[in-house]
């Protein structure tokens, strides 16, 4: 388990993370979500001694990770995948670790296998690797010691959809297997498919946690609707006590998808596509960080007025 107790970060007078508390459990996938510059980084690096704390606690497992006795046997890191040396290959990198963790050279093939990284490939300098190559290295890197608990910061970087795919499947058996998997990103929309519980952080505080399901209860149900005749189904849906609004080729409405399909069921209107219209994970982020979003909506600038002279 990790556990983070009122860690806080400063810089001289800046607060780069401020109060931070919560917990990773065995078993699942704790997504540590936000935007650049949130923090997560900075927290994630705590947990590894990379970055000492100003003030609270990160502990895993009971102790600080420098306390742990060869720490890559029980926590896998991936915190930047380009941070090995660029000379070397993907197989030299692999065999150092597997040497330094006194783990049998036939690990070394098993990770590359796992990671889907070719016999060529391997044999490649890491400065000659993409990015997604780098993360599946750094992936293979971090599972090398066959740990408990991964910490993985921005892992899906530079893979290409497949590549996310396999490694939502990769992080969600882990887990079910009893690890303990915390997974930073940005993307709200990718780690919410795999992740048990989330973090959500914004500007170096702690802005919402829980499950998708808590997270959103608070959201109003609407619906998004197509059928064979939305002006009927709209009547229909009015005469039900509902607002339903045009969207698109369809009609958003606030209410739940059961209540339209009994609303067009009385109307015998034909449904073509019924969905939730629900505002998801990263609209809830939005909403949460709103005054610390550094995209602000601006009002369009003034158009130019033309010259007798203007072109």
């Amino acid at each position: 388990m990790i556990s983070v107790e009122g860690f806080t970060k400063t810089y001289g007078g800046f607060t780069a993370v401020d109060d931070v508390t919560f917990t990773a459990r065995p078993g699942q996938v704790t997504g540590f979500l936000g935007p650049n510059g949130a923090g997560k980084t900075t927290t994630m690096r705590a947990m590894v001694g990379l970055t000492p704390a100003s003030r609270g606690r990160i502990t895993i497992g009971g102790h600080d990770y420098r306390a742990i006795p060869n720490p890559g046997r029980h926590v896998g890191v991936l915190l930047d995948a380009s941070a090995q040396h660029a000379g070397r290959t993907g197989r030299e990198i692999l065999t150092l670790g597997a040497k330094t963790m006194g783990l049998p050279m036939s690990r070394v093939e098993e990770m590359l296998a796992l990671v889907s990284l070719s016999e060529s490939e391997a044999k490649r300098r890491l400065g000659k690797y993409s990015l997604g190559m780098k993360q599946r290295l750094g992936i293979a890197h971090a599972l090398l010691g066959d740990p408990s608990v991964l910490i993985l910061d921005e892992p899906a970087n530079g893979l290409d959809p497949a590549g996310i795919r396999w490694m939502r499947s990769l992080l969600k058996s882990y887990a079910d297997r009893g690890g303990t998997v915390l997974l930073s990103s940005h993307l709200l929309n990718e780690v919410e498919l795999i992740a048990d519980e989330m973090i959500l952080i914004g500007q170096g505080r702690i802005v919402a946690q829980g499950d998708k399901k808590s997270l959103l209860a608070g959201q109003a149900a609407s619906s998004l609707v197509t059928s064979l005749d939305n002006d009927a189904l709209a009547r229909a849906l009015q005469a039900a006590g509902f607002a339903p609004e045009p969207a698109g080729e369809g009609i958003r409405v606030n209410c739940d998808t059961a209540a339209v399909g009994r609303a067009a069921l009385d109307a015998r209107v034909v449904l073509t596509d019924l969905r939730e219209g629900t505002a998801g994970l990263e609209d809830l982020f939005l909403e949460l960080t709103a005054d610390t979003q550094r995209e602000q909506p601006r009002p369009p600038a003034p158009q130019a007025q033309l010259t007798n002279g203007a072109q």
